[in-house]
């Protein structure tokens, strides 16, 4: 084996010795002739073990935190690092030749609302000629080209390749969800991000995380290790400081801080109007009062909405554009979605999948229900995922009941768990002596259920799984749509 210095690479990594290098990966079904392999050590299981599939398959080199693994006879290159993740990152970068520093990279993180932000500003640059390419959970795109997400962020490869795309697709904006598990492992840190954003932190994702203080700084990641490696000027970072993680967040003396929320902040927003259908709010920036019509209903849609607009901003977009780009917004996908249909019933399918989120949909409807002196029903229907952060689970059951006049709850996606167990930890949360609650694991007939029971004029929610159109029993994705289903029954 030769030793090899990653120093001595060329800039763009084309050649390691005499060989064209073909690709960089660290899944040992992908390796194929002159590939560079990177051993990761994941949370299944560990890439050392696979080395010898690697070779096999015709790796050039190989990247390793143990030398012990390599064979003594390997004839390829070898390169020892204690990172191996921070080392795949920087090699697929250099490898799709750092794609990231030719476009206006938009980063969002926060455990809501970074879907809704990425489908405004994609609509708000395009509405202005601004190409743009979006990476996150429901899909990549550009244009009209689309590719499918695994998820919120991918691994370094193919997020620096998905950047290399946007560019061949005549991107010159890219905006990307960032999700906590990406700034821990370090898949997004070879991305020159312009702006950055910070939604909020509530409960979630603690079976990874351990506690909400890790969590946090996972976050706190992208607006201090990732800002400060960064070669672009100016920099922002956009934080909603109505939350209080939000507040706790520390920024780099070179970066431009905006804040945003309904307290005292940069953007700050008062809500003058709302039904199901759309909001009016008043917005104050530091250089004007504008009144806005949004056609997203709810409260946690008019943060996404200022924090987008503050974003675009940044990306040359003035308010009063992003103000005529959002008359004519389509929606996103599974967030606060009303089902269209001739039914008086008023149906949303909702992504909320956590206690936060479930608590703001619900008491943005309530409100909303306020505004317009309603006295219809509130039906929720929803479920929590297997293999996930168990302690969510009663406070769900506890927030839909306080917030809703009749809850069905059913399955999400289970996967290898039971889904009468979770069922049973949902019901937990549930107060003393509730009644108003029907539990059927079947996620069709609970949404029937609930579709029947709503009268003219009621709300029904279906929250957990939004645009999903997938449900995972054990290790196998079965068609699942509630969309799909609520339209069937309405």
């Amino acid at each position: 084996m030769f030793e090899w210095n990653i120093n001595a690479l060329s800039n763009d990594l084309n050649i390691i010795g005499q060989a064209e290098v073909s690709l960089i990966c660290f899944d040992t079904r992908l390796v194929i002739k002159n590939s560079v392999f990177v051993a990761i050590r994941g949370t299944k299981s560990d890439g050392h073990q696979h080395i010898i599939a690697a070779i096999t398959n015709g790796a050039l080199a190989l990247v390793v935190e143990d030398i012990k693994f390599v064979p003594v006879d390997f004839k390829g290159f070898v390169l020892t690092t204690l990172d191996s993740r921070q080392m795949l990152d920087i090699l697929a970068a250099k490898f799709y030749n750092d794609p990231s520093q030719k476009l206006f990279c938009i980063g969002v993180t926060g455990t809501n609302g970074k879907t809704s932000i990425t489908y405004l500003l994609e609509h708000i640059l395009n509405s202005h000629k601004k190409t743009i390419g979006i990476m996150g959970t429901v899909n990549h795109r550009v244009g009209e080209k689309i590719w499918h997400s695994e998820m919120t962020t991918p691994d370094p490869v193919t997020l620096q390749k998905r950047l290399q795309e946007f560019i061949e697709n005549g991107a010159g904006f890219c905006a990307l969800e960032v999700s906590s598990h990406a700034l821990d492992q370090k898949r997004a840190d070879s991305v020159h991000f312009n702006t950055v954003v910070f939604t909020n932190l509530t409960l979630d994702h603690l079976d990874y995380h351990k506690n909400m203080n890790n969590y946090f700084l996972a976050k706190q990641r992208l607006f201090n290790d990732l800002l400060w490696a960064s070669s672009k000027k100016p920099l922002f970072a956009i934080v909603n400081t109505d939350d209080c993680y939000g507040r706790k967040i520390k920024l780099p003396e070179h970066v431009v801080g905006w804040t945003y929320g309904q307290s005292e902040s940069d953007f700050q927003f008062k809500i003058l109007k709302m039904n199901f259908s759309e909001t009016e709010f008043e917005l104050t920036t530091p250089i004007e009062t504008i009144r806005i019509q949004s056609p997203l209903a709810g409260i946690h849609n008019v943060y996404n909405v200022v924090a987008s607009m503050a974003a675009a901003l940044s990306a040359g977009v003035s308010i009063n554009q992003s103000v005529v780009a959002l008359k004519n917004f389509p929606g996103i996908p599974g967030r606060l979605q009303k089902v269209q249909s001739r039914s008086e019933k008023n149906v949303f399918i909702d992504y909320a999948h956590t206690p936060d989120a479930l608590e703001n949909t619900l008491k943005s409807l309530q409100k909303i229900k306020n505004e317009i002196k309603s006295n219809q029903k509130i039906i929720t229907v929803f479920g929590c995922g297997g293999d996930r952060d168990k302690s969510k689970r009663p406070l769900m059951g506890g927030i839909a009941a306080a917030n809703s006049d009749f809850i069905f709850i059913t399955s999400d996606n289970p996967r290898t768990e039971n889904p009468d167990d979770i069922i049973l930890q949902i019901q937990a949360g549930l107060p003393a002596g509730y009644k108003n609650f029907d539990i059927d694991s079947d996620r069709t007939r609970a949404i029937q259920k609930a579709i029947n029971m709503a009268s003219a004029g009621d709300v029904v929610l279906i929250a957990g799984k939004g645009h999903e159109d997938y449900q995972i029993i054990g290790e196998i994705k079965h068609h699942f749509s509630d969309l799909e289903v609520a339209q069937m029954y309405l």
